[in-house]
């Protein structure tokens, strides 16, 4: 799949670099913006090989997927086409402002479609300020008829980067595995979807049981858990071809697989004669795994840092689950966990700041606190709640929920603050999420 990004200096396109820089220090002053986002207009009605046909039903579409994406975060108050009086082609980049200014709109977000003859299609996004009457940013995007949507992505990272000062996140994917069937003889099998839960895929066939998967930086593939040959093995799935391989041969069980942040790297856990500890491992495949652990007791679920200098993950070396941090090569392995109760599934954030973890102490839930182990808080509050993983951003912490008796298990996400909370809608009942980065 692949996505241009061009400049825009009307709806005719020229090559730039797009870079955009954007910061807001008080929150508040965004979170009440009022932004419009009427439907896209077209030049020329022309059919395409998209999924809504034509160019003006195309628009349409962008404009929906970029109002849910601002919405779903929980930081703007977005108006979508539906609700908007349409705009002409040229209104596109000669907005007039007199018309929005009575809405209550703060912010406005205008675009375009166009089809080519090879069938590309070209997105123009502007975002402007209605109140000065002015362009802030705006960005080209020549896609495919299937990337349609990340198009729509692209611009509202661009929208939501301009205004809030945050890094992009829309534009990524996310890896979990399907869960049906009763609770003691649940079928599992791995699926991948764009953030926003579209392009919904099954990898496996569910004929054995998958868990744990991590993207690889660049999305190329995928490593994770199966228990294909009635062993718990790690094997990396390449997502072009179809074709997996297992990331070392042994008769001892691995699991809890985690790429390192260049995708050099694979980190692992290998119990052995009732020891577990954690190892690390060519991504490529081949050569002697580097044993990272050596202490009594179980070692698992290693995290690296975003610059790959450190490592965090599970022990239980000082009798009950906690948390520990060590350098890369194994050195100076240290507990940081001190707050009571148990923690597990720690995952390092990409902007290195905090590590987000499962605290156990009667409920599961889900935490975060400073590499150090300091400013320990809940991010959320319910009776089973674990397993966290980081949205690109660092922003936003996304988990698996389980219902008490039931057993039927649900993707959430929460932002730092802990009170945007949402519940992602699976085909089928969802654990084990992992975030992948920003798309290349």
């Amino acid at each position: 799949m692949t996505i241009v990004l061009v400049a825009l200096a009307s709806p005719a396109l020229a090559q730039d670099d797009g870079v955009l820089v954007g910061t807001v220090t008080d929150e508040s002053e965004w979170q009440d913006l009022g932004i419009a986002i009427p439907a896209f207009p077209t030049d020329v009605e022309q059919p395409t090989p998209a999924s809504p046909q034509t160019t003006t039903k195309l628009g349409v579409e962008l404009a929906r997927v970029i109002t849910a994406d601002l919405k779903n975060n929980g930081l703007f108050r977005p108006v979508g086409p539906d609700a908007l009086p349409k705009i002409t082609f040229p209104e596109a980049t000669n907005p007039q402002f007199a018309r929005w200014s009575p809405l209550g709109t703060d912010m406005l977000v205008h675009g375009f479609v166009k089809a080519a003859a090879n069938n590309q299609l070209t997105v123009g996004c502007y975002l402007y300020d209605v109140q000065l009457g002015s362009e802030l940013v705006r960005e080209g995007y020549v896609v495919s008829p299937a990337d349609w949507r990340r198009a729509a992505h692209k611009c509202a990272d661009m929208i939501y980067s301009r205004l809030s000062g945050e890094d992009p996140f829309f534009d990524s994917r996310i890896a979990y595995i399907a869960e049906t069937g009763p609770k003691g003889n649940r079928r599992k099998r791995l699926a991948i979807m764009d953030s926003d839960g579209a392009n919904h895929r099954f990898i496996t066939s569910g004929s054995s049981s998958a868990l744990t998967p991590r993207y690889s930086p660049d999305y190329s593939k995928i490593a994770y858990l199966s228990y294909s040959d009635g062993n718990p093995r790690i094997y990396v799935y390449d997502i072009a071809s179809g074709r997996q391989h297992l990331v070392t041969e042994s008769k001892s069980p691995t699991f809890a697989p985690r790429w390192s942040p260049d995708g050099r790297y694979i980190l692992y856990s290998m119990a052995v004669s009732g020891n577990t500890d954690i190892y690390r491992v060519s991504s490529a495949g081949g050569g002697t795994p580097v044993k990272l652990t050596s202490s009594p007791g179980i070692d698992i679920g290693g995290s690296y840092s975003p610059d790959g200098r450190r490592i965090t993950f599970e022990s239980d070396r000082s009798g009950s689950q906690q948390i520990y941090v060590m350098n890369a090569d194994g050195s100076d392995q240290h507990r940081i966990s001190f707050f009571g109760g148990r923690a597990a599934t720690p995952e390092w954030s990409p902007r290195g700041d905090q590590i987000a973890f499962t605290h156990i102490a009667g409920d599961l839930r889900v935490a975060v606190m400073s590499p150090n182990g300091r400013n320990m808080r809940h991010l959320t509050n319910s009776w089973q709640d674990e397993a966290p993983t980081w949205s690109p951003n660092g922003r936003i912490v996304q988990f698996f929920r389980t219902e008490r008796n039931t057993g039927k298990t649900s993707l959430w996400q929460v932002d730092l603050t802990g009170s945007h909370l949402r519940k992602l809608e699976t085909p089928e009942d969802a654990s084990d999420p992992a975030w992948g980065p920003v798309l290349p």
